[in-house]
């Protein structure tokens, strides 16, 4: 039996399973608050890997909610107002609460400006020489698929203010590097991907120590979210996994067929590639590095600007607490808006590019990231589906169950933070709503903060475990914006990006879950970080060494 059609049986299976499951633990007339509001993220996600098709898999996923409140034997609520019964349901949900109400929210619409303008910008450079310029100097510089590896993520370490910019930033600079030492595009997203979220939830000033600090009350939020950072084992742990594997040249999975191929100067693997390249052939020979460095400057300066603008910096806010309280969305359609004029403007007085070269350019830059836009509409719209059927009220009243066994604490809230965010595809809603839980638990100890200044290290662990378990969650899904943002920065197929990078973040996962399970026990981050280390120094010494054995043999 073919591979593919094997594929799609045990599929059909898993999801007959979940649904017999389903149905034991409540009709499918109460699918709210229940089992049945995980079904659509799984039909979605499973259809995505098995049909390496995203768009119709994730439509079908929010079809599958729309029927679930369909069937619902009880209205259900949008803001205490019922959305109708039968067909009316099902129409209200896919169409209204799942697209219109997405497409018309502002946070929505701010990050798809920002998109759609960074699109633009990246046109211009590309069109300007500036691109590749820089990829004919690095290419002089970098010596090496090693080199052009730890470059990549230095650059995304350096980005580390907000990750859907790190996504997009960092694949647009990079992409000729990588291509010029024949790294494959799956490769090149998942050390995108791996450089984003993970650097950012360690980063003190990003928006998301913004969002983890606005989710604690009683207690300050930045001093909080940095006592986490040495127990976010995830992250941590992911950033030393990029390391080795660049530095000991190790990919295992998928990965390695995509390396492999890439190696005989096949980037893609499966031949396809959803972004347009119209636009990548410069329209002068005058471009120089400076025509793409001083740009990508420009961008990072005025979309950091836009961010604390918008947080009051510029009303008398101090800059730690203006991050913690800006609207990144609008901060970053300002600063990209800004700094989009600027390089226009920098482009014509340079003379590399004319007005209306750089005129024409905006909606070439539109058409490239239609892919993003309409994954990222799909994605938003299934989150609504979760939302309408109450999942996270479902999986918080499990955790809530579990908080009984204080000492396997950290080890549930990292695999239940994982689940909530691989099917919701939001690791800040992850977080959103595991950490009040946390805090709830913990009450007692956190009524005492306020008069000792001492966060007990059992609450700090727990808020890491949730914190990297939505990380962790967040990288596995294919409905996660992070993840699409990853795919679309490093222009590479979104399933193959996911299904690449699947293994990758499992085998972090598991180590995690070991220290976590650890933490409980020994609330010691030397012993705990120590031994996570321990365990991918060793596991990937022993990958080098069959990968060796392979390559000889």
């Amino acid at each position: 039996m073919k591979k593919g059609v094997t594929s799609k049986i045990i599929f059909a299976l898993i999801v007959v399973a979940f649904v017999i499951v389903c149905f034991i633990q409540s009709p499918i007339t109460s699918p709210v608050n229940s089992l049945w509001s995980l079904l659509p993220p799984v039909v979605a996600i499973g259809l995505a890997l098995i049909t390496k098709e995203v768009y119709s898999s994730l439509f079908l996923g929010i079809v599958t909610g729309g029927l679930l409140c369909m069937f619902s034997s009880n209205p259900i609520l949008v803001d205490e107002e019922p959305i109708g019964k039968g067909f009316t349901a099902l129409f209200n949900a896919v169409v209204n609460e799942g697209i219109i109400k997405n497409l018309s929210d502002s946070w929505n619409v701010g990050i798809l400006v920002f998109l759609v303008v960074l699109g633009i910008i990246v046109v211009l450079m590309n069109r300007a020489g500036g691109s590749r310029a820089y990829g004919e100097w690095a290419v002089r510089k970098i010596k090496t698929r090693k080199g052009a590896s730890l470059a990549t993520f230095g650059l995304g370490a350096l980005i580390f203010v907000d990750d859907y910019f790190n996504c997009l930033t960092v694949g647009s600079v990079m992409r000729p590097v990588t291509d010029s030492h024949k790294i494959s595009r799956a490769k090149l997203a998942y050390l995108i991907d791996a450089t984003a979220a993970p650097i950012c939830i360690i980063a003190p000033i990003s928006s998301w120590a913004a969002a983890v600090s606005g989710t604690v009350e009683g207690v300050n939020g930045i001093s909080l979210f940095i006592k986490t950072i040495p127990y976010n084992m995830y992250a941590l742990l992911t950033i030393l996994m990029v390391i080795l594997m660049s530095v000991l040249d190790v990919d295992f999975g998928s990965m390695r067929t995509h390396e492999l191929n890439a190696a005989k100067g096949d980037l893609f693997t499966t031949g396809e590639n959803d972004y347009s390249a119209s636009s990548e052939a410069p329209v002068t020979t005058k471009g120089k590095v400076i025509d793409l460095v001083l740009p990508v400057i420009v961008l990072i300066t005025l979309c950091v600007i836009g961010m604390i603008y918008t947080g009051g910096f510029f009303s008398g806010t101090n800059f730690i607490d203006a991050f913690a309280e800006c609207d990144a969305a609008y901060g970053l359609s300002l600063g990209s808006i800004a700094a989009l004029i600027l390089i226009v403007i920098y482009y014509i007085c340079r003379r590399v590019l004319s007005f209306s070269d750089c005129m024409s350019a905006v909606p070439e830059g539109f058409k490239q990231m239609v892919p993003a836009i309409l994954i990222l509409t799909f994605a938003w719209a299934l989150k609504s589906m979760t939302g309408l059927l109450e999942a996270g009220t479902y999986v918080s009243s499990l955790v809530e169950s579990a908080t009984a066994v204080q000492i396997l604490l950290p080890a549930i809230l990292f695999v239940v933070a994982v689940g909530l965010a691989f099917a919701t595809g939001t690791s800040w809603g992850t977080f959103g709503i595991l950490i009040p839980i946390v805090t709830g638990v913990f009450e007692k100890d956190l009524a005492n903060v306020s008069s000792t200044g001492a966060i007990p290290s059992m609450v700090v662990i727990c808020i890491s475990a949730c914190l990297a378990g939505a990380v962790c969650g967040d990288h596995c899904s294919p409905i996660s914006d992070t993840t699409i943002m990853a795919s679309t920065g490093a222009q590479c197929n979104h399933v193959n990006h996911v299904s690449t990078q699947l293994p990758y973040a499992l085998t972090v996962a598991a180590i995690s879950l070991v220290c976590y399970l650890l933490a409980g026990f020994v609330q010691n981050v030397f012993v705990i970080l120590g031994t996570g280390i321990v365990l991918l120094v060793a596991l990937m010494l022993i990958l080098h060494f069959v990968n060796g054995k392979k390559a000889d043999a």
